[in-house]
């Protein structure tokens, strides 16, 4: 045979398939690869849950209107990774996030996770690393004991002893205007909460009341 006379796009397409079923062979060591180091850290399948706009702006239509969240959380061995993205918030403002036992007032119990601030979009990401799952409570047992008291000052002086509390579990997250003024320049009540390290917070802008009191989304993450 003269291979001179060899269609060239006959050459051009079997070198393709080749490298085809290379790059494909190639992709799925790496996935089986991939499978197997997550399978070793413990990672699981995420749970992934919405937060939306506090119900206790209803009377309140101008004040983040477009306000909403989105919550992935991946099993790591023996913790959680929560990934947090908030949108249609004020734009470079930083806001503070809570795990609470219920989402909306009285709240409950609950416990500063640390902060989220927006770009100038008005968007925001935080990844917080931790207990959030159906383990994830708080307890005082036996003779109350001292407090720090850090911020006596402030307008939500910190208690000085803590309550007896017997193993209390919160499953829901809840996210405030780390300043009242922020809260206030974006057009929303500028009440003072005491949602902030220093206690001097704004108003809850997110949570999670898209779920039961009595069954928050971190009770899903097993």
């Amino acid at each position: 045979m003269n291979r001179s006379a060899f269609p060239l796009h006959r050459v051009a397409l079997a070198a393709s398939l080749i490298a085809a079923a290379a790059a494909s062979s190639t992709a799925a060591l790496a996935a089986e690869e991939e499978a197997t180091a997550a399978a070793a850290a413990g990672w699981n399948d995420p749970v992934v849950f919405n937060m939306v706009r506090s119900p206790g702006l209803a009377s309140q239509p101008s004040c983040v209107r477009w306000a909403r969240g989105r919550v992935a959380i991946q099993k790591v061995g023996g913790v959680e990774e929560m990934t947090v993205q908030v949108q249609g918030l004020p734009p470079n403002t930083d806001f503070a996030f809570f795990v609470l036992q219920v989402p909306n007032f009285p709240f409950g119990m609950g416990w500063y996770q640390g902060e989220i601030r927006t770009n100038w979009q008005g968007k925001g990401q935080q990844k917080f690393v931790g207990r959030f799952s159906q383990e994830t409570f708080s307890l005082a047992i036996g003779t109350p004991a001292p407090a720090p008291g850090t911020h006596p000052h402030s307008p939500f002086p910190d208690a000085t002893t803590n309550p007896l509390t017997p193993p209390l579990h919160q499953y829901h997250l809840g996210m405030w205007f780390n300043k009242a003024t922020d809260a206030a320049k974006a057009g929303c009540p500028g009440n003072v909460t005491p949602f902030s390290g220093e206690h001097t917070a704004g108003i809850q802008v997110l949570n999670t009341s898209n779920f039961p009191d009595l069954a928050g989304p971190l009770k899903k993450v097993k």
